[in-house]
């Protein structure tokens, strides 16, 4: 029944950032542009760290990783929401939203897990720099990633299965530019309970365990630089996790943003806000973060410029 309850569903509808119509070019321009830089941001991440062979660490390799993920996890969400904008339609259909839904919370899931696991790489960086090289070799930090999409996979898998088992009116109104997983589950017309408690126990184990992890691996951290006699050593130490820090305190209060205005309020504004940060914001300043501390990651920015095939593309 619910199998067949799904199929008379003619559509969801994306009820967006804004009803006003004059708002749509300025939102669509704002969009665009932020969308453009992410994609053109992280994508030079890649190529620098691709191009320069001095990049060829495990860090850097982390890093790519993340600004890959950066790109999907944008791109699941903002150019639908652009096309909806220039065809002035607000409809996304049953199968696009749950693929949709599907996507988001597997990139999402990447991005938690890969912080997690660079901060498990500084603290072998910092604590164990003899035996770093060895530790951190290309199979392991290979094996480390493939884990994440694992891990992620199954996340999103298990999150899609249990929203197809709902069942929904013919047409339902989403009041995000998304689908949202919270947001579909609170909308059904089935009953949600397991849904929900399926939602918070994997919300519980994939915030609290990585984030954990990272805690844990901070701590190690700030016990080793603590050791270090010299104060330009102990500032050295620190310096190479200034940028991951930044970038992990980032995602995780846009993430609380995300959770408390969805639970502490009955308007959709706030919600619709704090995704915007979490959905667009965060990955687009990622890029900036590492590069503008970065030396080496300047560095290579500035040979991938003078690249000749890079000037010809250009100019």
């Amino acid at each position: 029944m619910e199998a067949n309850n799904n199929t008379q569903i003619s559509g969801f509808l994306l009820l967006g950032l804004s009803k006003e119509p004059k708002l749509q070019p300025f939102i669509f321009g704002l969009f665009l542009s932020m969308y453009l830089v992410t994609v053109f941001g992280n994508l030079l991440i890649i190529l620098a760290v691709s191009s320069d062979h001095h990049l060829h660490t495990p860090m850097y390799f982390f890093l790519s990783n993340l600004s890959f993920v950066d790109i999907c996890f944008t791109s699941t969400t903002i150019p639908k929401m652009l096309w909806n904008i220039q065809t002035k339609s607000k409809v996304i259909t049953y199968e696009g939203c749950i693929t949709q839904m599907c996507f988001y919370i597997l990139f999402a899931g990447l991005d938690d897990i890969l912080l997690t696991v660079m901060a498990y790489d500084r603290y072998m960086a910092i604590c164990h720099p003899l035996h770093y090289r060895v530790i951190m070799s290309s199979q392991l930090c290979g094996s480390l990633v493939l884990i994440s999409w694992f891990i992620s996979v199954l996340y999103s898998l298990l999150h899609s299965l249990m929203v197809l088992r709902l069942s929904f009116r013919p047409t339902v109104k989403i009041p995000q530019f998304f689908c949202e997983l919270n947001q579909m589950v609170q909308l059904a017309s089935s009953d949600n309970f397991l849904n929900n408690i399926v939602m918070y126990f994997a919300a519980v184990l994939m915030g609290v365990g990585p984030f954990s992890g990272i805690l844990y691996s901070y701590s190690k951290i700030v016990s080793c630089i603590c050791k270090i006699s010299s104060a330009q050593g102990k500032y050295k130490a620190f310096s190479t996790c200034v940028s991951h820090l930044s970038v992990v305190f980032l995602f995780y209060f846009t993430v609380l943003g995300v959770y408390f205005s969805s639970a502490g309020t009955h308007s959709s504004h706030p919600s619709t806000i704090a995704s915007v940060m979490y959905t667009v914001v965060t990955p687009m300043l990622n890029p900036f973060i590492y590069s503008l501390r970065n030396k080496d990651i300047k560095g290579a920015l500035k040979s991938l410029y003078l690249m000749p095939s890079i000037k010809d593309l250009l100019y």
